[in-house]
């Protein structure tokens, strides 16, 4: 197996020691002794050899979450005690940024200064945030005109955890998905089983000994490495797993939405983006220009809320496009590891190709490139940050999420059409506008179809604000009060009392 000077000693200790499957607190092979290849997209190179979790294996860990959640010490466990857990997890986490940096970057490919500061310390603010509502779950009490007359009531709420969750995150951010999925479920009281994306398992292991060493029970978090079409689907088909909670492409969001149905598992589904970027004429150029380019290029464009549609106001389209495509230019491409990497590579050669061919389509749609266009060597998955112009409403590059790092640039000259045109898509999932006016960001936040409008910035989350789509782009919410919803069931009782 290759060595990765790049990483270091703590971060080269668990890749030598850490390749299976976490069930019910133990970490065993695969049952059918099957393996597959975690790999390093700057050097192509195989980082460690994984378990292959099968139908079998899903089966054991809902059989581990379902006995952990109905008789165990997690079941048992006060909300206070759930808190502190958390808690202690977060800080575990927060105790091994470097680690968790160094292996996200190589497993995933992202700029490792950006990983240490954006996903490890996002996951830590995620969890301590979740941990407070485990002490802050809450029914209510009713008045009831039930009965007949002379008779009372008392009747009031509980809201319970949902059960057992499967729990399907994607590779663009592992550490931070896993985080904003696990937090609330643990949260309530629920217990896992999580499928991390086959492309990117190693933080998601990493975290299972986080887990275990903050003295979670067994049972209560199950992580399963493998394949979404085998350990995916055995998980969303479990006729014991009581939730899905899915974020990935709409396609396989469609599939997961529609099997849910012959158990009726409660769902949340995050899925794709096409997020327009709007600039008015009035807007500070200079800064539209840098969050534009920031809104596409960030993460190698592989972000669902990317700004992959830029629409600038007619008056200063040349100037914002040649701007946006001169930071483009600029960027220095390489390995993640690397300290003056300003674009890493996408996450995958399946991925990578994806991205490329919808270059060549726009292309040859009659899409004009501006700049880049191209793989960037011949070693790693690395594609040039792309600009296109001259590309019609109706061009693929513009209806379909793509997932990299490649734009299109439209001019625009009133309002009204560009809220017509920004809506003109399946999804919505974010916006961003960009404008000095205030009475001009009131009324497109209120007009834009989307879970999310920014005004003068492009991308930014925070674990108290909801996060979620319309459309295409899902149903459900991340983060905020709604998510504790979506881990909980209500229950009425009323009692008669006389």
């Amino acid at each position: 197996m290759t060595s990765f000077p790049e990483l270091g000693e703590a971060a080269q200790r668990f890749v030598a020691r850490r390749g299976k499957l976490l069930i019910n607190g133990a970490w065993v092979d695969a049952l059918s002794g099957k393996t597959f290849d975690a790999i390093d997209p700057a050097s192509e190179a195989v980082i460690k050899t994984l378990a292959e979790a099968g139908p079998e294996d899903v089966d054991l860990a809902v059989k581990a979450a379902r006995q952990a959640f109905e008789d165990s010490a997690w079941s048992r466990m006060r909300p206070v005690e759930r808190e502190r857990l958390i808690n202690k997890l977060a800080d575990l986490i927060e105790r091994n940024t470097d680690e968790l940096g160094e292996l996200e970057s190589i497993d995933n490919g992202k700029l490792q200064f950006l990983a240490k500061v954006v996903d490890v310390h996002g996951a830590v603010d995620s969890f301590r945030y979740m941990a407070g509502w485990a002490t802050k779950i809450e029914g209510r009490t009713l008045d009831v005109s039930c009965g007949f007359p002379g008779e009372e009531y008392q009747a009031f709420t509980l809201r319970q955890p949902v059960g057992v969750v499967g729990q399907i995150i994607p590779w663009n951010f592992p550490i931070a998905m896993a985080a904003w999925k696990l937090g609330p479920a643990l949260a309530t009281g629920c217990t896992v089983v999580l499928k991390p994306a086959e492309e990117t398992s190693l933080t998601a292991l990493r975290l299972g000994e986080l887990i275990i060493e903050a003295g979670f029970p067994p049972g209560v978090v199950n992580i399963i490495t493998g394949f979404g079409e085998v350990a995916g689907a055995a998980i969303v088909a479990h006729p014991d797993v009581d939730k899905i909670a899915f974020t990935g492409s709409t396609v396989v969001g469609k599939l997961i939405g529609r099997q849910v149905v012959d158990t009726m598992k409660r769902v949340t589904l995050e899925l794709g983006g096409k997020s327009p970027v709007i600039v008015f004429a009035d807007a500070d150029i200079d800064q539209a220009i840098a969050g534009a380019a920031n809104a596409i290029f960030f993460n190698q464009g592989q972000v669902c809320t990317a700004g992959s549609r830029l629409y600038v106001h007619a008056s200063i389209f040349d100037k914002v496009v040649a701007g946006v495509a001169a930071i483009a230019k600029s960027l220095k491409i390489g390995a993640g590891s690397a300290p003056d990497s300003q674009l890493g590579p996408l996450v995958s050669q399946v991925q990578m190709e994806r991205v490329l061919g919808y270059i060549a389509k726009g292309v040859a749609e009659g899409g004009q490139v501006v700049t880049g266009g191209k793989r960037h060597g011949n070693t790693g998955f690395f594609v040039e940050p792309t600009v296109f112009t001259n590309v019609g409403a109706d061009a693929t590059i513009v209806r379909e999420e793509i997932f990299g790092p490649v734009l299109v640039a439209t001019p625009f000259s009133s309002e009204d059409e560009i809220v017509a045109v920004a809506n003109n898509t399946d999804y919505g999932l974010g916006a961003s506008v960009w404008t000095s006016n205030l009475g001009t960001a009131h009324r497109m936040a209120r007009r834009i179809k989307a879970g999310t409008v920014w005004v003068n910035n492009h991308m930014s989350v925070d674990p108290n604000l909801p996060f979620g789509g319309m459309k295409q782009s899902g149903y459900g919410r991340e983060n905020g009060r709604d998510i504790i919803e979506h881990y909980t069931e209500i229950k009425s009782v009323l009692i008669k009392i006389q």
